[in-house]
């Protein structure tokens, strides 16, 4: 079966101060979303699936998903703050997004083969989405949670207007992942890369260390993992208003209990997006010059 792609994009930029995903950024207004879809579609994904928010569907599709119903099949899922297990209710005063594990397990009802999953708002590059597809396309390793993730070096990944928070990874000699921890205030400090934490350390990074950055590659398996999951964590933090269900904790958890393995693929390649409303400009820039290169094409849906 040919993966699919799950595309989680019913989050709100906060920093950003918007729908990220709908901001212009390609010669003929592409959004960054079009060229990671342009770039899963030479991979081989025929079929999307958009996690959004309900209340935003028909926006979406207008703006978003029509076009890409040309080139390949579009379903949607919906991340609401309602969903949640038996049990369980909505705390008052939540507003805020359970986060990137909850967004994925939305989709569960919509996917029943391998796929790969990323944020919307993100520029992966072609090389990332041939690579994962690729290991996705193969048997299992002798497991159903035999997963994969591409990895990107930690200097490859950071805003020049601000902070960033990365997943950094430790992976073993064979390349499987060993662990992943979310660490905040990443920044570009010299030739290498510092951390400002909130106790006031600051940590020290050459800036080639592997980062997630939402690129995973699943088995249907795993959303019965994030069902679990999401219960544990409901139970430990469900109250806390600003709590955030990951993904790269879910995995690192999943790791260490051995019940999954995370192939880690590299790539040289930089990852982009916009993360604050600065980014924006740069982003520009940087498609400009990777039409030059032929690497996308100034028409790119036509």
């Amino acid at each position: 079966m040919k993966p699919e792609l799950v595309v989680m994009a019913a989050g709100v930029g906060s920093r950003f101060g918007g729908l990220k995903q709908l901001e212009p950024v390609g010669p003929n207004d592409e959004k960054v979303m079009d060229y990671a879809l342009y770039d899963a579609k030479r991979a081989g994904v025929e079929r999307v699936v958009f996690v959004i928010r309900k209340a935003l569907e028909r926006d979406f599709h207008e703006q978003l998903g029509s076009r890409y119903s040309k080139w390949m099949e579009v379903a949607y899922a919906f991340q609401e703050l309602e969903q949640l297990p038996q049990g369980f209710t909505l705390p008052a005063g939540r507003v805020k997004p359970w986060g990137t594990a909850h967004a994925i397990l939305a989709a569960e009802t919509k996917v029943k083969v391998p796929f790969l999953t990323i944020n919307a708002d993100d520029f992966y590059g072609r090389r990332a989405f041939a690579t994962l597809t690729e290991f996705l396309a193969r048997p299992t390793e002798g497991s159903a949670n035999a997963y994969a993730m591409v990895a990107f070096q930690m200097a490859n990944t950071l805003s020049e207007y601000g902070t960033v928070a990365r997943g950094i990874c430790e992976v073993e000699p064979g390349g499987l992942l060993r662990t992943v921890a979310e660490h905040a205030g990443l920044e570009r400090h010299g030739e290498g890369v510092r951390e400002l934490a909130e106790d006031g350390f600051c940590r020290r990074y050459s800036g080639r260390e592997p980062v997630s950055m939402n690129f995973w590659g699943f088995r249907p398996s795993i959303f019965q993992h994030l069902q679990e999951h999401f219960a544990r964590f409901l139970t430990a933090r469900g109250r806390d208003l600003k709590a955030e269900f990951f993904i790269p904790t879910v995995v690192d958890t999943l790791i260490r209990e051995g019940r999954a393995t995370m192939r880690v693929l590299e790539t040289p390649d930089r990852w982009f997006g916009v993360t604050y409303r600065e980014d924006k400009s740069l982003v520009v820039t940087r498609l400009q010059e990777l039409i030059r290169s032929g690497e996308y094409p100034q028409h790119l849906w036509s």
